[in-house]
């Protein structure tokens, strides 16, 4: 017998004229069971400068997360390096290839959607999604970031709502940040 599968999370990210913001949903569902409705699954790094999500084993997330802040410590002011230097490590690493979670991280300048593939995305729109519920989030972002003014931290909140309406495992317990500098 195998036990139901967990799904968690929408991950959004959305960049404009020099700002960004991350956000996400708050909920955690086993199965067709919603576990948690409040969930946080995106976190402030390096000090504020750096933001990230992510999507998948928290466990796993969190162990992902530190490791990336010993890259960004290992090449400070340098997302995108600190981004390659995990995405090679994770990769290349039998014990960390299992690892099930994707990473957004986000500063001023770069964004990058990180796995265990080996995958490593900057968008050419400023816009990054994961999760369950991604696709509807970026979609709804792009819409928006093409057709109104909004800040990131509007486009955030509006994009993931209208994924909450839509996807049965994403709700609209939504937490944003953005960056301090």
């Amino acid at each position: 017998m195998s036990l139901p599968r967990i799904r968690a999370t929408t991950i959004l990210a959305v960049r404009r004229d020099g700002r960004v913001a991350i956000g996400g949903d708050g909920q955690v569902s086993i199965g067709d069971t919603v576990a948690k409705n409040s969930a946080v699954k995106v976190r402030v790094l390096k000090g504020g400068r750096v933001v990230a999500g992510f999507a998948g084993s928290v466990a796993d997330a969190l162990t992902l997360f530190e490791m990336f802040e010993e890259k960004l410590e290992r090449y400070p002011g340098n997302l995108p390096r600190a981004a390659v230097e995990l995405a090679k490590e994770w990769r290349s690493d039998r014990v960390l290839r299992r690892l099930e979670a994707m990473l957004i991280v986000a500063d001023a300048d770069h964004g990058f959607m990180l796995s265990g593939n080996g995958e490593l995305i900057e968008p050419d729109d400023g816009i990054l999604a994961i999760g369950s519920g991604g696709t509807y989030a970026q979609a709804a972002a792009r819409a928006l970031l093409r057709e109104t003014p909004l800040a990131p931290r509007d486009i955030v909140t509006k994009a993931l709502t209208i994924a909450g309406e839509i996807c049965i495992y994403t709700n609209t317990n939504i937490t944003v940040l953005e960056p301090s500098v």
